[in-house]
């Protein structure tokens, strides 16, 4: 053993002082010269949290006018952490060194080495596996909102081509087409809320009455379409929605009669009305919608990167703890049991979903980092024993030559 056993305990607390100063200043000055790619850091760090995102929303707010900031200079100082990691392993082993037989202080290189590694496995490992997987099952759409869009988006484009098969005066081949998208939108199509329903009714209407201007036979025929919407426009305005409605179909039946094809002009207008239906029924579905911030994103990946990767550690930190003879393998495998309900617990209150994919995301590899501690604990400890055995063995020798040169 070591002189530095015998140190005083101010004297110990002074060396822990002197090297956690070192390990400060060496995630300042990484940090710092980190925030040179703060910003590509961040994109970095946010891309399982977009991707999970609908492609039409992939975006980050901020709340406030110093947010971006603040959160570019929380990068940099995160990154200094991760980088100092080694510093922080070497700074540890030399405090612990002291109480280290001579051939186990050799294990500083692997130390260092291993621990680094471990870590960045761990932060790894949650980046490409956890990650990806939790914010796809906390940002994904009901299955009902999924489900109703997907028959909403066919039923329209089977509706539009209907519309473009009735303009050109392929009326069979329309009617067809407008039954089918019926079919497609099936029990999506019950009434809603009538005002938000009639609005894109009167929008889907004028939409298909701008293409026909210029297929109606003649003006007068035109004017009256024109006149009746114009009173079905009143009364919208005048909410009366109910009359509003039966103006609007109305017209619709006016223009019908106008083109000459009423049967498949009926069936495409009943099924725009059943679109109209559908379309709200997946809105109300999908009434919430994420917006999330970025400095509420970025702690929550950080948080889970840090966790990971002292999960990580757990070999190691149990290994040094054999050598230093303050973790026996007895306790070890007696604490095995409650050593894998802790882990689940733990991994419960880390992890921010409920679903079991990614509570065993986290669960297992700590099970499994701490069955590779034990092991570790168990080879240390039979060194450590053969090693002090050997000691004591070479002491007995000299204390006999003694007594036997003793006259």
């Amino acid at each position: 053993m070591d002189d530095g056993l015998h140190l005083s305990l101010f004297e110990h607390l002074a060396e822990l002082r002197t090297r956690l100063i070192r390990v400060v200043l060496a995630v300042l000055s990484l940090g710092a010269l980190s925030l040179v790619f703060a910003r590509e850091l961040f994109e970095f760090l946010m891309r399982p949290v977009l991707d999970a995102l609908p492609e039409d929303s992939r975006s980050l707010i901020y709340t406030s006018s110093i947010e971006e900031l603040n959160v570019l200079l929380k990068v940099g100082l995160y990154a200094g952490l991760f980088l100092a990691t080694p510093v922080a392993l070497f700074q540890l082993w030399k405090f612990v060194a002291p109480g280290l037989l001579r051939n186990e202080r050799r294990l500083l290189a692997p130390f260092v080495t291993l621990g680094s590694l471990f870590f960045l496995l761990g932060s790894a490992f949650c980046y490409v596996a956890v990650l990806p997987s939790m914010f796809s099952f906390l940002l994904a759409p009901s299955e009902t909102a999924i489900e109703l869009s997907a028959r909403v988006e066919k039923a329209d484009a089977l509706a539009s081509d209907a519309g473009r098969l009735w303009l050109i005066g392929e009326g069979a081949r329309a009617l067809d087409l407008a039954r089918r998208a019926t079919e497609a939108i099936g029990k999506a199509a019950t009434e809603g809320n009538a005002t938000s329903d009639l609005v894109e009714r009167f929008t889907r209407f004028e939409r298909l009455l701008d293409a026909a201007v210029t297929r109606l036979p003649s003006a007068e025929a035109l004017r009256l379409v024109i006149e009746q919407h114009a009173q079905a426009r009143a009364l919208f305005a005048d909410r009366a929605w109910a009359e509003a409605s039966l103006k609007l179909d109305e017209t619709a039946a006016l223009l019908g009669t106008a083109s000459g094809q009423r049967e498949a002009w009926a069936a495409l207008w009943d099924t725009h009305k059943r679109l109209a239906h559908a379309q709200q029924n997946a809105a109300q579905a999908s009434w919430t919608r994420p917006m999330l911030s970025m400095r509420e994103q970025l702690s929550l990946v950080l948080v889970l990167e840090l966790a990971f990767g002292l999960i990580f550690e757990l070999p190691l930190l149990m290994a040094a703890l054999a050598l230093l003879g303050l973790l026996r393998f007895a306790w070890v495998k007696k604490a095995q049991r409650f050593a894998i309900v802790g882990c689940v617990v733990v991994a419960a209150l880390i992890t921010p979903t409920g679903d079991l994919i990614n509570l065993s995301l986290m669960a297992v590899p700590m099970l499994v980092c701490f069955e590779i501690g034990a092991l570790l604990v168990f080879v240390f400890e039979r060194r450590r024993q053969r090693a002090e055995a050997l000691l004591d063995a070479e002491g007995d020798v000299d204390e006999s030559k003694v007594e036997g040169d003793r006259p």
